[in-house]
C-alpha cells in the first residue's frame, strides 16, 4: 500500500513539474521576440571571437523572417536564434526571452542554418507547429533543404546568451553537426567524456557540444562541474 501511495505521489509530482515546465503554450506577440537592429547585430557577433565574427555575415529577425543586416567576407554567418530553434515539445519553444547567438561556418551556413530560417518564415507566416514540421519534412525529402555537409560547425560563446529558463547562459561552447543519430560512435554523453551530444529527430542530425573555458570576449566561463 505504501509503495502504491509513493508511486502515485511521484506521478503527481512529475505531472506538476510537467505543467510548471510549460509556461509558454503559444506564440507571444511578435514584438516580444524582436530586438533593435544594432543590438541584435552586436549580440549575434558576440557568439564568436571578433577574429571570427568581425567579418561574418549577420542576419537579424524581421516580421517575416531573417534578413541580411551586414554582408560578410569570411564565409561565416551569425544570427540570434529564438526559442523555435528547439524541438517543438521543448517548454522554451515560444519563450520570448530566448536568445541564442550563434556563428556558423560556411558548411553549416549552407546546409544547417537553412532549416531554422525556414522554420522561422513558416511560423511568422502563421503556420502551426504541425504544419511547420510537415513543410520541413517535405523540403528535406525533396532536396529543397540540403543534406548536411561534412565539417558543419558553430560557435556559441556569447556571455549574453539566454538558452531558456533552465539553461540560461549555460557555458561557452562549440558545436559540430552530423547527420543521423550518431552520438554513441563519438563516445558522447559517457562518464568523464568531455563531449556532449543531442540528437534532434526534427533536424535529422546530432549536435556535438564541447564546452570551452572562456566566453568570446575572453572572460572566464562558468566552472565546469
Amino acid at each position: 500500500m505504501q509503495s502504491t501511495i509513493a508511486v502515485g505521489t511521484f506521478a503527481v509530482v512529475v505531472l506538476g513539474l510537467t505543467i510548471a515546465a510549460a509556461p509558454y503554450p503559444a506564440m507571444a506577440p511578435l514584438g516580444r521576440y524582436m530586438m533593435p537592429v544594432d543590438a541584435e547585430i552586436a549580440l549575434a557577433r558576440s557568439a564568436a571571437p571578433t577574429s571570427v565574427s568581425g567579418d561574418a555575415e549577420v542576419m537579424v529577425l524581421g516580421r517575416h523572417g531573417y534578413r541580411i543586416a551586414v554582408k560578410g567576407s569570411n564565409g561565416f554567418m551569425c544570427y540570434v536564434e529564438r526559442g523555435w530553434a528547439k524541438p517543438i515539445d521543448d517548454p522554451d519553444f515560444w519563450n520570448p526571452r530566448m536568445r541564442g547567438p550563434v556563428c556558423y561556418n560556411a558548411a553549416a551556413t549552407k546546409t544547417f542554418a537553412p532549416m531554422y530560417l525556414m522554420r522561422t518564415r513558416l511560423l511568422l507566416a502563421g503556420a502551426s507547429k504541425a504544419q511547420m514540421l510537415r513543410a520541413v519534412e517535405s523540403a528535406l525529402g525533396s532536396g529543397e533543404l540540403p543534406a548536411l555537409a561534412p565539417g558543419a560547425m558553430a560557435y556559441m560563446m556569447s556571455r549574453d546568451q539566454y538558452l531558456g529558463d533552465q539553461g540560461k547562459n549555460w557555458h561557452p561552447h562549440l558545436m559540430w553537426m552530423l547527420p543521423g543519430d550518431v552520438a554513441t560512435s563519438w563516445g558522447a554523453n559517457l562518464a568523464h567524456s568531455p563531449v556532449l551530444a543531442v540528437y534532434d529527430a526534427e533536424q535529422r542530425a546530432t549536435t556535438f557540444m564541447v564546452i570551452v573555458s572562456k566566453w568570446s570576449d575572453g572572460a572566464p566561463g562558468p566552472r565546469i562541474r
